[in-house]
């Protein structure tokens, strides 16, 4: 199996930013990580962008028709809940 050659990827960082990173041991394996949290916790509709094209909003519409954004009980985050299921979280 061949391996694949890490590429060097930079940014810019405001003072804020490089004066938080300073006490950071490996920086390069913290923002590594960072990214790939990020990335992780992505809407997988917007693609992290927070706007929606045109299409998507269709395709959105057609989901809220039978799904609403509520309030979870117990932790308190929102999540989107199945009209169709009365709400009741899928078994495992």
């Amino acid at each position: 199996m061949a391996r694949s050659k890490a590429e060097i990827i930079t940014f810019k960082a405001d003072q804020s930013l490089l004066e938080a990173l300073e006490g950071i041991g490996n920086r390069s394996e913290f923002i590594r990580q960072a990214v790939l949290s990020a990335l992780d916790g992505t809407c997988p509709l917007c693609a992290g962008s927070g706007t929606l094209t045109v299409q998507q909003r269709k395709h959105w519409a057609e989901m809220a028709a039978d799904h609403s954004v509520q309030e979870c009980d117990s932790c308190h985050e929102r999540r989107l809940v199945c009209a169709r299921s009365g709400g009741r979280r899928p078994r495992r």
